[in-house]
């Protein structure tokens, strides 16, 4: 442990929080380097899996739900997947002004793809299942609180 971490690890709170950020930034780093030759950018393959699970079609307000992002933030990364051909937009019904996104074939074989490649796995491999449950179990505490916190500063 470097000095800055053996000073941060006094403070527990500070600490943890140093940790979820470089954790979160070296998952991303990790993915997106694991991504690069297919070209999807994480947060693509974050809202292919959505829509894959999400039986290949949802709004941009369920996406916004789902992914804590703002439907301007959506828009753009959506616009680029229908530009790259992974989506495209549709209408339920013809009068109807709400949009959905639907994963088209080639974005169905780029979920495939991307939930194939084994960075997760490996990383994710150093801790037993229960480890695993655990882990979960506190990040779900972490994500509630948080986002009680947000709900009262938007207030």
């Amino acid at each position: 442990m470097d000095s800055l971490e053996a000073k941060m690890s006094k403070n527990s709170s500070k600490y943890a929080w140093h940790l979820i950020g470089k954790a979160s930034h070296l998952l991303f780093w990790v993915r997106q380097r694991e991504l690069t030759p297919y070209n999807i950018l994480p947060r693509q393959a974050y809202i292919l899996s959505l829509l894959y699970n999400l039986d290949h079609k949802a709004t941009l307000d369920e996406l916004s739900r789902l992914t804590d992002r703002k439907t301007g933030t959506l828009s753009i990364i959506i616009s680029r997947m229908e530009r790259d051909g992974l989506v495209k937009k549709l209408r339920e019904n013809p009068r109807s002004v709400l949009l959905k996104y639907e994963l088209t074939p080639k974005g169905i074989e780029a979920y495939k793809t991307s939930s194939k490649l084994k960075s997760e796995k490996a990383i994710f491999s150093v801790l037993s299942e229960d480890e695993r449950q655990q882990l979960i179990s506190i990040l779900e505490k972490v994500i509630a609180r948080s986002e009680k916190i947000k709900k009262a500063k938007q207030s």
